[in-house]
């Protein structure tokens, strides 16, 4: 049975590009093999300063991927901090990993860029991802397009690896989603929380609505037509929206007699009834939290006995083993 491999970084609330990038592929992925998702919170530690904000962050992603549809009967859900092991490979990889490879990353130039400091965890970021990558014996790795340069790293480092010491680890195969559509934020970039431009999966309704209304739009007269290429509001609405509704908006914009405020209302209205079978489903799992870490825990115990012939492999191969 394959095993797939993915991590979503537990750095603040979820988001529409989140669902869309991450959690719906994930979740289509559990019933093509054996699926590993865990939380990455060693990796939000390099932008998450508050121990509450953290906890917060990793409990709601755990219980926003239940509530959009995860089963953990055929997942292995876990925090990446209860599978401590994947440190230790992580320097079992550093050794072999060299510095040009971490200085081409393209995730760490762009988080310099916005002003993030430059700290040995964000430029190492990419081997404690191998580790991730390769603990678990991973056969296939989903990626869009964006991520590719991660797995290619990771792959690179197995590599070199497996040529000094043997060979050890398998080789994971990308998987690129390239159907998979980048969600715009409401400032027309692609949706990030570093951006502060996201549509919260389970925050509130009066907040989601009052970021749609601020959305940029361009002075065209109501009784013009307004441009789909390029709208922030079309693409929005086609992520949300079922293709009989997507095709109706559309018409809309392309007929003209409807303002923007009007437009922006109808994303709204859709995206409020998209969210509402997950918001509920969210509250529920909100209100049982020790089912929660149950789950949590459960997922650890799989991981680890996923991870524990890998690493000893690797430590035997290195000469660490007795």
């Amino acid at each position: 049975m394959k095993i797939f491999l993915s991590g979503i970084q537990p750095s603040g609330a979820l988001h529409l590009g989140n669902y869309f990038g991450a959690m719906q592929p994930a979740i289509e992925m559990q019933n093509q093999g054996q699926a590993v998702y865990f939380i990455a919170d060693y990796h939000a530690l390099t932008s998450v300063a508050k121990a509450d904000d953290l906890r917060r962050y990793t409990f709601d992603v755990a219980a926003g991927f239940l509530a959009c549809g995860l089963d953990p009967q055929r997942t292995i859900l876990f925090r990446q901090s209860d599978v401590p092991q994947v440190h230790e490979l992580a320097w079992l990889l550093s050794v072999v990993t060299p510095m040009g490879l971490l200085e081409r990353a393209h995730s760490y130039k762009d988080k310099v860029a916005q002003g993030a400091e430059t700290t040995h965890g964000l430029f190492a970021y990419p081997v404690l991802m191998a580790a991730d990558i390769l603990l678990y014996n991973s056969d296939c790795v989903p990626v869009g397009k964006d991520q590719k340069q991660h797995l290619e790293i990771a792959r690179d480092i197995a590599q070199k690896f497996n040529d000094r010491f043997g060979s050890v680890f398998k080789i994971p195969e990308p998987m690129i989603r390239e159907t998979t559509a980048i969600v715009p934020g409401i400032d027309g970039r692609k949706m990030s929380k570093s951006y502060n431009n996201t549509l919260e999966l389970f925050g509130e309704d009066k907040v989601l609505e009052k970021r749609i209304m601020g959305i940029p739009t361009n002075s065209t007269p109501v009784a013009d037509p307004k441009p789909v290429e390029g709208s922030i509001l079309a693409q929005l609405m086609q992520t949300v929206a079922t293709p009989a509704q997507y095709e109706t908006y559309v018409g809309k914009m392309k007929t003209g007699g409807v303002g923007y405020g009007d437009l922006k209302k109808e994303l709204a209205a859709v995206t409020k009834e998209f969210l509402a079978p997950f918001k509920k489903k969210f509250q529920t799992f909100k209100e049982r939290p020790d089912e929660v870490e149950a789950i949590l825990r459960d997922g650890a115990i799989r991981a680890r006995t996923l991870a524990a012939p890998v690493l000893e492999a690797a430590r035997k191969a290195t000469g660490l083993s007795r």
